[in-house]
This record gives C-alpha cells, sequence and structure tokens, in this order.
C-alpha cells in the first residue's frame, strides 16, 4: 500500500495509549468481523482513524467547551451583578 503524500495527524497519542488503542482494535475486528490483523496492518487503520476521523470529534470537544465556558461565564457575570451594590 502506498502511502503517498498522507496528512500529518493533529491528534497524537503516546506510546502507551498508542499500544492499547491498537491492542483494542485489533480485539474489536476479531471479535465482530472475525478478522485477525496483525499489529502493523492495524496500526494503519488507526492512523487512518486518526489523520481522517479524530479531527471531527476533537473539533466537537472543542466546541462543546466553548459552550460550556460560554455557558459558566454567563453565569458568573449574573452572580457578579447580583453582588452589585446600589
Amino acid at each position: 500500500m502506498s502511502r503517498g503524500k498522507a496528512k500529518t495527524p493533529i491528534l497524537t497519542l503516546d506510546a502507551a495509549q498508542e499500544k492499547a488503542a491498537i491492542q483494542a482494535l485489533q480485539r474489536f475486528l476479531e471479535e465482530r468481523f472475525e478478522l485477525s490483523l496483525g499489529s502493523f496492518e492495524v496500526q494503519e487503520v488507526l492512523e487512518l482513524f486518526t489523520r481522517e476521523v479524530a479531527p471531527y470529534y476533537y473539533n466537537k470537544a472543542i466546541f462543546d467547551v466553548q459552550t460550556h465556558l460560554k455557558d459558566r461565564f454567563e453565569s458568573i457575570e449574573s452572580d457578579l451583578w447580583a453582588l452589585e451594590k446600589n
């Protein structure tokens, strides 16, 4: 399989996380699809998800945090207005 000019992933895992992800993916493929792949093949699949799918989850998480912080700051602002003396 030719890698060509693959996009650089914006998300990375440390070695232990990557190993755990590869093992989980191998287990899933074996149990669900009876597909036995070696760690190199599963690493390729993981890299595909990292480049192509993970950014959607990352961006959604950022949006969710922004929404949460916006709501929280509005609540704090409201609390501060309530403390204001006339």
